[in-house]
């Protein structure tokens, strides 16, 4: 009999679709945010990160020229604060 034609309570199959899907969801870098057009000067920037809780960390998905990017204060719930050698624009992926 193949998988197609199995009939399977729906209790179980909800069990079974939580048990793949949830850990997906709960996942922290999922729960994440993109911000745009983030203008990062030569030297520190502060950045409101609206998470609304303390982040868990951030990485660049866009970037116009050639910067070398650094968090340089410890993570928090409102700010991220970043130092670059150059100015640039960026796009941030934060969780």
């Amino acid at each position: 009999m193949s998988a197609l034609t199995q009939k399977v309570p729906i209790a179980l199959m909800q069990t079974q679709w939580a048990s793949q899907i949830n850990p997906i969801i709960n996942n922290a870098l999922v729960q994440g945010q993109i911000l745009t057009d983030i203008n990062l000067a030569n030297g520190v920037t502060t950045i409101n990160h609206k998470l609304g809780r303390k982040m868990i960390g951030w990485y660049i998905v866009d970037i116009t020229g050639a910067a070398t990017v650094y968090r340089s204060q410890p993570l928090n719930a409102l700010t991220l604060t970043l130092t670059s050698n150059a100015a640039v624009t960026v796009a941030l992926w934060v969780f």
